[in-house]
């Protein structure tokens, strides 16, 4: 009789259960709170985290237009885009892009943490990003969640 035998849970899109949970970024540092938030929209916080299937929750990030960069990232830091024509090569700092939109700044950190692949792509669907501290999801009544407790 073997008591210890355990079978291994591989979870998919029917067995998964997603949760809604908030998340404060007021005064957090950018690449800390994008880590912590990556890693709960792959869903690496569960029992039940299988690889290649969406078990993340859906994240609600609030308040991003007061997020913290330490040392001189402020001004040192920059965005490279291209816009597609010759010459189309624009640089910009954390300092401009939080000034203009700073939900991308946000954003781009956190999905600079995800897969790069279509699994990572609809990981990042399941993130919601506001500059102020409201947001149109108190029907889904998410958990505030402290992110010094999640790692």
């Amino acid at each position: 009789m073997d008591t210890l035998s355990y079978k291994t849970v591989s979870a998919n899109k029917a067995t998964v259960q997603k949760e809604w949970v908030l998340v404060d970024a007021k005064d957090e540092v950018l690449g800390r709170l994008a880590s912590k938030v990556a890693f709960m929209l792959r869903g690496k916080h569960k029992t039940s985290f299988t690889p290649h299937v969406d078990c993340g929750d859906n994240v609600i990030v609030i308040n991003a237009s007061q997020i913290k960069l330490t040392g001189n990232k402020m001004t040192d830091k920059q965005y490279i885009r291209h816009t597609g024509y010759p010459g189309g090569q624009r640089i910009t700092t954390p300092e401009e892009l939080l000034t203009k939109k700073p939900i991308k700044v946000v954003e781009v950190a956190i999905k600079g943490m995800l897969p790069k692949n279509r699994l990572g792509s609809a990981l990042f669907r399941n993130l919601f990003v506001y500059e102020g501290g409201e947001h149109p999801h108190e029907a889904q009544q998410p958990k505030l969640i402290d992110l010094n407790t999640i790692i």
